[in-house]
């Protein structure tokens, strides 16, 4: 993005108005992430919950975080205010509510249930109240979704597997399986059975890699795994063989720039290296995270990402088209949004 200096702000209003009309996916969002503070007050009152903070703004101040960990301490306290199938429901359809303003026609979002089973949650509550929330709120807005269970790599493969046994009952409203939580000290490869359990479901494979871990864990997670996706993957650039593997697959990067900045993995925005990820030609997508907690829903971290790494049009209008090909929906319906994008770009 290059302006004349005496034309400055017409042309960043001119770049928020494209990136605001441009139909976005969102492949990397964590619903428990999506949870407002002020919507954990009500969810609190309502079920008899006490949070550890004593109002809204100060539950805000807490969002200052040195790493992965620090956030998760928080986010799992939070998530415990999740206990009846009508409160998934609502968390859920906030999340579809305010993602609709940002352009997102189509999101496939991540859930934790074991986070909510370890308190007495039975699964059938939270799939069946995510579900509900998903599908109103998506007829209401139109937006499609499509679930996808992660499992909190922290935990034992073991739990992991009775996880998904739990969920197979439900199996038919969960598109994929997915890995996330804790990545140091947590490979891929402990999750082997888990995700080949997942994928005899007929479920599809993501994983969480190369955020605050290795590329090995990336090149473990596409070999092991067999991930059709990799979320973050930022530090896949450190590795030219992993590089060539990803841009040789089409692998898709769900890449959360806002999150990447405010977990420390990069200081500050202007040395995200998403720029360099779309110069090596991988197909990198936007993403918003979890949103409640670092700072910005999905059209905010196309807006400052980029505002901070001066993407043109072209690059913009590119990452917008990589979501809908890195997504799960059928060939057809991808290619109609990205006609549409086209269009748009001009």
């Amino acid at each position: 993005m290059v302006c004349a200096l005496s034309s400055v702000e017409v042309c960043v209003e001119s770049l928020d108005a494209f990136i605001d009309s441009l139909p976005k996916a969102e492949l990397h969002l964590h619903l428990e992430g999506t949870l407002e503070p002020e919507l954990a007050f009500e969810l609190a009152a309502r079920n008899g919950v006490k949070l550890r903070f004593p109002s809204v703004e100060a539950l805000r101040q807490a969002y200052s975080f040195a790493d992965l960990q620090s956030f998760l301490d928080v986010y799992y306290r939070v998530a415990a205010v999740l206990v009846t199938e009508r409160d998934f429901r609502d968390l859920a359809a906030a999340y579809v509510a305010r993602a609709a303003a940002d352009g997102v026609k189509h999101a496939e979002v991540f859930f934790d249930p074991q986070t909510h089973t370890v308190r007495g949650v039975s699964m059938g509550t939270i799939v069946r109240g995510l579900q509900a929330g998903l599908t109103d709120a998506g007829a209401a807005h139109r937006v499609t979704t499509r679930l996808i269970l992660c499992l909190l790599r922290h935990l034992p493969e073991d739990e992991a597997l009775q996880t998904i046994d739990e969920a197979a009952p439900f199996g038919d409203a969960i598109t994929a399986i997915g890995l996330d939580s804790s990545e140091v000290g947590h490979p891929p490869s402990k999750f082997a059975r888990a995700f080949a359990r997942a994928r005899a479901l007929g479920w599809h494979a993501v994983a969480h890699a190369g955020e605050e871990g290795p590329p090995a864990y990336v090149w473990e997670a596409l070999e092991i795994l067999r991930a059709e996706r990799i979320d973050h993957g930022v530090r896949a650039l450190e590795d030219s063989a992993l590089v060539e593997r990803l841009r040789r697959g089409r692998v898709p990067l769900t890449v959360c720039p806002l999150s990447n900045v405010k977990l420390r993995v990069f200081d500050r925005l202007e040395a995200h290296n998403l720029k360099g990820l779309l110069d090596q030609g991988l197909v990198v997508t936007i993403n918003s995270d979890d949103p409640a907690y670092f700072g910005g829903y999905v059209g905010e971290n196309y807006r400052r990402v980029a505002e901070a790494l001066r993407l043109s049009r072209s690059e913009i209008a590119q990452l917008a088209r990589n979501s809908f090909a890195a997504s799960f929906l059928p060939d057809a319906e991808k290619r109609r949004w990205m006609a549409g994008i086209d269009r748009l770009e001009g």
